[in-house]
Parts: C-alpha cells; sequence; structure tokens
C-alpha cells in the first residue's frame, strides 16, 4: 500500500503531523502538548495503538485511528500497530456497563490474525522486523532490527503477556499502581456505578496495557501511545508506569471518538457494527451509511475520515439547503474507495444513483434472489416479504411502514397490507424494485 497515494501532498499546508491531526479536529487531550509537538517536528518517531480482537474484523470505530496512523506514517513516522492477543484474554472495561464475553486462545489468534490482514490494506508494513527474547518481568527482549524506513510494524502483546509469571507481575508492577487512584479513573466510573461493580480479573487491565508501553518503550523506544479518549486512564498509567520502571519520559495522546452531532457512535447499523469487510457489510451499504449521514456531520466525518484538503472539506460542508447531499455523495465516495478500492466505490455511487434518481445501473443495489415458486400461484405477502428482505424487523413494524406511506413496489406505493406479491408484478427479468422509505431498496431477483 503506498500511502503517498492515498493521501495527497496537498492535504495539509503543515508539515508536522501534530498540526495536521489538530487541524482536522482528531487530538482531544496529550500529557504534554508542547513536547509532543516539538518531537514530531524533530524527530521521526515510533508511536502505538493498541487494537484488541474482540472480532473478526475491524469496524468503523477502528478506522479512524487507521487513518491517524496513516497520516503519521505520511510524515515519516513508525506505526506500531499492537494487536492484544495477550489484553484480548481479559477485555478492556473501559466505558462497559458488563463485562466482556472471554474468548478461547484460538478464536482470539484467529482473530488476531484477520485484523492483519486488515491492516495490511491501508499500511506499508516491514514484515521482517519482530520482537524476539522477554521471558519475564525483567528480562526484556528487542527487535530484531531497525523497521525499513517508511514502514509500519506490527507486535501482538501475547508475546510479552502470557509468558508472566503472575506473582512477579503483580510484586514488580503491580505494586506501583495506587488502587484509590485507579478506582477514580474516568474508564471504571460506568461500572463501579451498577450493581455488580468491577471485577478484580477486569482491574487488571490497565496494569496490562501500561505494562504494553512500558515494554515497548524500554525495549524499541516507542515514544507515544494513541488511542480513543476512553483509554485516557489506560495510557496515563502507561506513561507513569514506564518512567518508574525506566526512567524514560513518554507520552499519550487521545482523540474523538467518531460520534454524531447528538453525541452517539457514529458506525452502528440495524444489523449492528459497519464492518470493513465486505462480506460482512456490503460496499452498497457501507456506501449507504455515509451517504446518509445528517448535515450536522458531514464536516466531521469528510475532516476525520477522508483525505480531501481542508479547503475543500470546508467548501463542500457549507453547501446550501439540499445540495448539503452532493457532499454526502463525495464523503461516501471517498470512505468508499479507502475502504473498498476505486472500482466497488464507483459501483457503488452508480448503484445508489439508480436507486435515487433512476439513472445509473440498477445491479448495483442490493440483490436478493428468492424462488420464483414463493411468488406463483396466490403469491407472497408483501409484509412476508420485506421482513425476508430484512426491510423491516417485525410484522407490526411492516404494517406501520404501509400505514405511513413508506413503502413502494415497482414504483407504486403500497397501500393495502394484505398485499400478495405474484409473479405477474415482475418485469421480463424476473426482477421487482422494493423500497422502504427514501433510502432502502432492495431489487428481488426470482430464480
Amino acid at each position: 500500500m503506498d500511502i503517498s497515494k492515498l493521501i495527497p501532498d496537498t492535504v495539509s499546508k503543515f508539515d508536522n503531523a501534530y498540526d495536521v491531526l489538530k487541524e482536522r479536529g482528531f487530538i482531544e487531550q496529550s500529557t504534554n502538548e508542547e513536547k509532543i509537538r516539538e518531537l514530531l517536528k524533530n524527530e521521526k518517531v515510533k508511536f502505538y495503538i493498541g487494537f484488541d480482537p474482540t472480532a473478526d474484523c475491524l469496524h468503523v470505530g477502528h478506522f479512524m485511528q487507521v487513518i491517524i496512523m496513516m497520516y503519521m506514517q505520511k510524515f515519516g513516522h513508525t506505526p506500531v500497530v499492537l494487536i492484544g492477543g495477550g489484553t484480548g484474554m481479559v477485555g478492556d472495561p473501559s466505558g462497559r456497563s458488563d463485562m466482556r464475553q472471554l474468548m478461547t486462545v484460538e478464536t482470539i489468534e484467529h482473530n488476531c490474525q484477520q485484523f492483519k490482514g486488515l491492516f495490511d490494506q491501508f499500511l506499508e508494513f516491514d514484515d521482517e522486523w519482530q520482537y524476539v527474547g522477554n521471558e519475564g518481568v525483567n528480562k526484556p527482549g528487542h527487535e530484531n532490527k531497525k523497521p525499513a524506513e517508511g514502514k509500519a510494524v506490527a507486535v501482538n502483546n501475547a508475546r510479552w503477556l502470557r509468558p508472566l509469571n503472575y506473582i512477579d507481575f503483580i510484586r514488580e508492577i503491580g505494586s506501583l499502581f495506587n488502587v484509590n487512584t485507579m478506582l477514580r479513573a474516568e474508564c471504571f466510573k460506568q461500572r463501579m456505578e451498577r450493581e455488580g461493580g468491577l471485577t478484580m480479573f477486569e482491574l487488571n487491565y490497565m496494569l496490562m496495557q501500561s505494562y504494553d508501553f512500558m515494554v515497548m518503550a524500554r525495549d524499541f523506544d516507542v515514544k507515544i501511545e494513541f488511542g480513543g479518549n476512553d483509554q485516557w486512564s489506560n495510557i496515563i498509567g502507561g506513561v507513569d508506569l514506564t518512567r518508574k520502571v525506566t526512567g524514560k519520559e513518554v507520552y499519550g495522546m487521545t482523540f474523538s471518538l467518531l460520534t454524531n452531532s447528538e453525541g452517539q457512535k457514529m458506525g452502528k447499523t440495524a444489523k449492528g457494527a459497519l464492518w470493513l469487510k465486505a462480506e460482512k457489510t456490503p460496499p452498497y451499504e457501507f456506501f449507504q451509511y455515509w451517504r446518509n449521514v445528517a448535515d450536522a456531520d458531514v464536516n466531521k466525518c469528510l475532516r476525520m475520515l477522508t483525505f480531501l484538503p481542508m479547503e475543500e472539506v470546508e467548501r463542500l460542508s457549507n453547501l446550501p439547503g439540499a445540495e448539503i447531499n452532493k457532499a454526502k455523495e463525495i464523503l461516501a465516495y471517498e470512505v468508499t474507495k479507502l475502504v473498498h478500492g476505486e472500482e466497488e466505490a464507483k459501483k457503488a455511487l452508480d448503484g445508489a444513483r439508480a436507486a435515487f434518481s433512476g439513472g445509473g445501473d440498477m445491479t448495483n443495489i442490493p440483490h436478493t434472489k428468492l424462488a420464483r415458486a414463493d411468488f406463483e400461484g396466490e403469491g407472497m405477502g408483501i409484509i412476508t416479504l420485506i421482513k425476508e428482505l430484512k426491510l423491516v424487523p417485525n410484522t407490526s413494524e411492516g404494517f406501520r411502514t404501509i400505514e405511513q406511506g413508506g413503502l413502494t413496489v415497482a414504483g407504486e406505493k403500497v397501500t393495502d397490507k394484505k398485499l400478495m406479491v405474484t409473479v405477474d408484478m415482475f418485469d421480463e427479468e424476473g426482477k421487482l424494485l422494493i423500497q422502504k422509505g427514501k433510502k432502502k431498496f432492495q431489487m428481488v431477483e426470482l430464480i
């Protein structure tokens, strides 16, 4: 992956990665803003972001972190992608109302491998680089070579966490943490206030993440940890632990979570998370999500999820009235192109234009193949059909959609809740377009 082709030189007037990230609105908190800015100006540094393998695919929440790493690599710094094969065995309790479901080692390893494959789409890696050694708290490991210039590296914290002797770890590392301070951390508040509280098992997570930072700072000179705002307490823990154990000064910085204008996390759909793999979230659905964001969220999404120059971001997000839809179309195209490639982005754009304006290639909107026999004779009830197509979750929602005039079949508004869809309603090619509301389309194709 050639970062220079994905991020044009015109993306910013600044040449310091810190200023670029600030301009795009990413940065929320930092342990020492002035020193971090100077460090990124005067040195090419290793920095890391951790990703726990809680699923077998990255989602849009991860993607913003990926974009930050891409910016940093563009400006000559070395991303260290930390995949949490060790921390994933516990699970981060930050901001959660319940304990994470525990995964087997086999599941964790599978997810870690899937993560690395996705990161390869966005970052240039030195795959010859390895972290080797490390047989305990006081037996450091080391890198087998310096990373190739301009390349990222990936490491799995299972390498140093799984072999640990718990008593040694608690004696050497746990003794440096104050429980009163830990319990005041914002990341634990939600759990502490609920029935059941926080388990001792989960309380160890902060120690583990802090230990990650210390190990990497000690063994291969990582100088900054980045993370979402919910990671602030864990990052502070790592900065403090590194100073106490190694005497090194390291830094932490957090970024805005991807939230909409109402403060809710973006990237959630009726079907669940917005995934970065086409098998889990098809490119057309991915495109449509961004095409349908609220007007108030256009500027933030263009800033954070595309590499358009800021002048263009401001121009597009200030388009008047209905013209803002042009900005949304460009947003959807740019984000889909980054994740799924230009060809899929063009298909999604064409499909969206076909569905919404009657132009373009209708083959690119979502298709569902159903047996011709289902529509012969009396046919299939319209409510059964739209439930089968997952346009509505249940019968009552189907009735409500029709009552509110929100369903059309082959361009005709449906008024009869007992309408039977029969073969003769399909066109000569055996296709029938179903539309729910203004934004959801399905092409039913007979087989």
